[in-house]
């Protein structure tokens, strides 16, 4: 990619430019969003202070980028970093000129963060336990990579109408959210042959839709030309006027299913009939030598490859402080051959560990983040940080955390639950068992943050669904109202999706004692 490191490097002179503009108060905002959001940076509330996303190609990284990453946060007294929920990385708190020498550092380094936002193909998520996870059908990886790599060969020239999400998961658990994305590909087996499931016109936030599937399977090697042919549709179908209905839904939405996939089909064959685009592509052989061990562990995953194991971590709100990632990675050092793969979840998995090598960083990791399912919820970074954000979700998410503490609960009754602090679903509200999105709202004559609440989300390859919306919350109750509801459930001694759905009329009963 010698070309487009030359092209990016370029950019990078012109964009400070046009962030001492902005900060001069030359253009407004929107002005500036209109530049940045490609190069990979927004900013803060406030307009002073600015945040970097760094483009890890679909989580996965390594020893040596993540000390490259570590070393640059460290170097602009940064404390920490954010993992998101589409296995990237953050930094927050830069002004503007350190953003521009970090984009042509880490550039320099082969990390990138060219069209990690505005209006481009994002980062290609991928199943986290892909080529480990005992349920796959097969290893998505190299074909997430590759149609990645396709995207940041042309990543300067996209003129889209609006962003492009595209997903891999590896088995019918969704790890990468097909069910919700533009463009998802769910690996599949049949008659001992590989496939991909194909999902379009997905998407959360604003206006919500689960995607349709298209009515046969694909070959592998063929993916470059569904991708390229939706990229051929989006350009030809979507709304460049209006940026509220110019994501891939709002074509479905406008067409209907069945045109929807009759247009989208004639635009891979046009791609098709230009041909180009044929793969072959192989998966990692992990042939590590394995040691098995008899630890039971909520962190601890038991890989498919027999004696290996993956430990996940998940620092709480995915805020992973450098102290910590110094000890993770020395230890790391020692592990012959270990990976590290970011999670869709603002998390982090390290995988290929023997037994042994699992055990000991099991041990190094507990308290550093979350153990119950509770404690590894997810939340965006929110107010007062982001721009667009209207209340504060790792705040609030900390309350929840800190609640339970106080009342000594430990217990793993409740799921994940999913804040984002506003409509947009940074924090996936939207598919969680609990999810909860920000608002303003007048309650007695004073405008309070509440957040709206849903239940029952899900995101599953072949049964997906949207949370249900009950009502909106102040702030400060959501903790009770979580530990009131977790206390009930105990007391039934049923699962939290038992309780919901067979008991619905005491939960409604609990909710209705909160709404505002």
């Amino acid at each position: 990619m010698t070309k487009l490191k030359e092209v990016l490097l370029g950019e990078i002179e012109e964009f400070r430019e046009v962030g001492h503009r902005f900060i001069n108060k030359e253009i407004n905002m929107m002005q500036f969003k209109h530049d940045s959001g490609g190069m990979g940076v927004y900013a803060q509330r406030g307009g002073e202070k600015f945040m970097i996303r760094f483009r890890i190609p679909s989580g996965m990284t390594d020893i040596r980028e993540m000390r490259l990453i570590r070393d640059i946060t460290e170097k602009y007294n940064l404390g920490g970093m954010h993992f998101t929920t589409r296995q990237a990385i953050q930094l927050h708190e830069l002004d503007i000129d350190p953003i521009c020498d970090i984009m042509k550092e880490a550039l320099e380094l082969d990390i990138y963060t060219r069209g990690s936002g505005g209006n481009f193909p994002r980062n290609v998520a991928i199943s986290p336990l892909s080529g480990v996870d005992r349920d796959e059908a097969f290893d998505i990886t190299p074909y997430a990579l590759a149609v990645g790599n396709y995207f940041m060969e042309e990543i300067y020239t996209y003129k889209l109408p609006r962003k492009l999400k595209v997903s891999f998961s590896s088995s019918e658990e969704d790890g990468a959210h097909c069910s919700v994305q533009d463009l998802g590909f769910l690996a599949v087996n049949k008659d001992g042959k590989e496939y991909f499931k194909v999902y379009l016109g997905g998407g959360l936030g604003r206006n919500p839709k689960l995607a349709v599937m298209l009515d046969e399977l694909i070959e592998t090697n063929d993916i470059l030309y569904y991708v390229d042919g939706m990229i051929s549709m989006f350009k030809a179908e979507g709304d460049y006027e209006n940026k509220n209905k110019a994501r891939v839904r709002y074509i479905l939405e406008r067409m209907g299913k069945e045109e929807f996939l009759k247009c989208y089909k004639k635009h891979v064959s046009e791609v098709k009939a230009n041909g180009g685009f044929d793969l072959k592509l192989e998966a990692k052989v992990y042939n590590k030598e394995g040691i098995i061990i008899n630890t039971k562990h909520p962190r601890l995953y038991r890989q498919k490859q027999e004696g290996l194991y993956s430990v996940y971590l998940h620092p709480i709100g995915g805020q992973l402080t450098l102290p910590q990632l110094d000890l993770i990675l020395d230890e790391l050092e020692n592990c012959e051959d270990a990976e590290i793969r970011l999670s869709m979840t603002e998390g982090v998995w390290f995988r290929n560990l023997n037994g042994k090598e699992a055990e000991g960083l099991l041990k190094l990791t507990h308290g550093m983040g979350g153990e119950t399912n509770l404690e590894q919820s997810i939340a965006c970074i929110g107010t007062p940080t982001c721009q667009i954000g209207l209340c504060n979700s790792q705040g609030v998410l900390n309350s929840i955390i800190e609640y339970f503490k106080d009342k000594n609960f430990n217990e793993d009754i409740l799921p994940k639950v999913y804040i984002s602090g506003c409509g947009n679903s940074c924090g996936v509200h939207q598919i969680g068992g609990v999810g909860f999105t920000g608002k303003k709202k007048r309650v007695n004559d004073k405008v309070e943050e509440c957040f709206e609440l849903h239940i029952g989300g899900e995101c599953k390859a072949y049964d997906a669904r949207l949370g249900k919306v009950y009502g909106d919350l102040i702030n400060t109750e959501i903790p009770k109202f979580l530990y009131e509801l977790a206390l009930l459930i105990k007391e039934e001694n049923i699962t939290f999706t038992e309780f919901i759905i067979n008991r619905e009329t005491k939960f409604e009963a609990i909710v209705k004692k909160y709404l505002v």
